[in-house]
């Protein structure tokens, strides 16, 4: 619950500082307060049970597991959508950008050049 607070309290407070209520900063920080106290005392039961313990209960070990999923999932989903968008304004540009890709007035790199050493860094940083 204090988690949730926490989050409702950062958004609210964000949203009042960044159109300058007053008390806007203060409630950002509190709430942005509140979310890493949650933090600090799940991380320190969840270290505790597996350092003192010597294992973490199911129910840990169950959320540890679906946490990892998801994460994997997420960022599945957000490169999906990231192509997906590339592909679609490539493949079918509209109106708006002249039905033309790339965009006029949009200088385009060689992809030969630094994007091919880039992926390579990358690829070869993986090994």
């Amino acid at each position: 619950i204090l988690g949730s607070l926490g989050a409702l309290a950062s958004t609210i407070g964000g949203v009042m500082y960044m159109h300058s209520f007053t008390g806007g900063g203060t409630l950002l920080s509190l709430g942005l307060g509140m979310i890493l106290y949650t933090m600090f005392v799940w991380w320190r039961d969840v270290t505790c049970e597996s350092t003192y313990e010597g294992h973490h209960t199911f129910v840990v070990q169950l959320g540890l597991r679906y946490g990892m999923i998801l994460f994997i999932v997420s960022e599945v989903m957000f490169f999906l959508a990231f192509f997906w968008a590339f592909f679609h304004s490539s493949l079918a540009p509209t109106v708006e950008i002249g039905a033309i890709w790339p965009p006029k007035g949009i200088d385009v790199l060689d992809p030969w050049g630094i994007p091919f050493l880039n992926t390579l860094i990358l690829l070869s940083s993986g090994a």
